[in-house]
C-alpha cells in the first residue's frame, strides 16, 4: 500500500503534459483549497480539476457497495464522500470543479484537455 501514490501519479502527469502543449498556462499543483488540495488549481479562474483514481474513487467498472468486505469498502466510500464533501466547499467558494478518470486521461487526454479548456472559458465569462 505504501507504493501506491498520492500525487504526481502517471495519469496526472500526462495531463499535465497535454495542459501544457495546448497552452493552457497558470495553473499550481496540489494546491492548498478550500475542502483540501487540489491536483491542478487554476487559481487566476478558480478552476479546479482533478484525476480520480478509478478504483480508490468508486468508479463504477471498478467498485460496487459491498464487492469487499470490511475496510475497503468503507475506504471507498470515505474517498466518495471526502470528494462529494470538497466539491461542495470549492462550489461555495465560486470554484467550478472538473473531476476526471485516470483511465479518461490515458485514453484520450486530448479530450479531457478539451473539457478542462471549456471549463476554464467558462469561468472566464463569468469573472468578465
Amino acid at each position: 500500500m505504501s507504493s501506491i501514490r498520492g500525487r504526481d501519479t502517471k495519469p496526472e502527469l500526462a495531463l499535465r503534459r497535454a495542459l501544457w502543449h495546448e497552452g493552457l498556462r497558470g495553473w499550481r499543483c496540489h494546491w492548498p483549497a478550500p475542502g483540501g488540495r487540489v491536483d491542478i488549481a487554476f487559481t487566476r479562474w478558480r478552476v479546479a480539476v482533478f484525476v480520480d483514481g478509478s478504483f480508490w474513487h468508486g468508479h463504477p467498472s471498478k467498485w460496487r457497495p459491498d464487492q469487499f468486505t470490511g475496510y475497503w469498502d468503507e475506504k471507498i466510500r470515505r474517498n466518495i464522500a471526502r470528494d462529494r464533501a470538497q466539491d461542495d466547499a470549492l462550489g461555495a467558494a465560486g470554484w467550478k470543479v472538473v473531476r476526471v478518470w485516470d483511465f479518461e486521461v490515458e485514453q484520450a487526454p486530448a479530450k479531457v484537455v478539451r473539457h478542462v479548456r471549456r471549463a476554464i472559458d467558462e469561468a472566464r465569462r463569468e469573472r468578465s
